[in-house]
């Protein structure tokens, strides 16, 4: 039987939350293969487009020092909110539902909260922490860029 887990991740970021939870729900996408080119080659669109939910990307990125690809579909975008919910498909022997959401800190800034709900394709596969840990690299890499920007 399958482990079904959550992990979450905050991370504090000088960027305001409107803009951060932007790039994510928009087509600024593209940006981060320039922005994290040792973790993310590429960001396409496959179908729909870049602002809807039920778009669907394919990613090429590397993770663990191997090479990967998925495919994500944009299970729903809340702009009140500044949440994005990803369904992600071909991660490494797991399922996982990802979301991303941005909140203002009153003192400048904002936090971004990573959440991913997974369900393990095969018993022996640890916990999926590197995928968080690649998430947290790129806010990190992303607020980086955007505040010397």
């Amino acid at each position: 039987m399958a482990l079904v887990g959550k992990l979450e991740t905050e991370v504090e970021i000088n960027t305001p939350a409107d803009k951060f939870y932007k790039i994510f729900a928009s087509q600024i996408m593209h940006l981060l293969p320039n922005v994290s080119s040792d973790k993310i080659q590429g960001v396409e669109l496959h179908e729909g487009d870049w602002e809807t939910a039920g778009s669907v990307k394919h990613w090429d990125y590397t993770l663990d020092r191997s090479s990967l690809s998925l495919k994500e579909t944009v299970e729903a975008i809340d702009e009140e909110n500044k949440t994005v919910t990803f369904q992600r498909f071909g991660w490494r022997n797991i399922e996982a539902l990802q979301e991303l959401q941005e909140t203002e800190k009153t003192n400048g800034g904002s936090l971004g909260k990573w959440i991913l709900d997974y369900e393990e394709v095969k018993d022996e596969i640890p916990a999926p922490q590197s995928y968080q840990d690649f998430a947290v690299n790129i806010t990190e890499d992303l607020d980086a860029h955007l505040v010397n920007a």
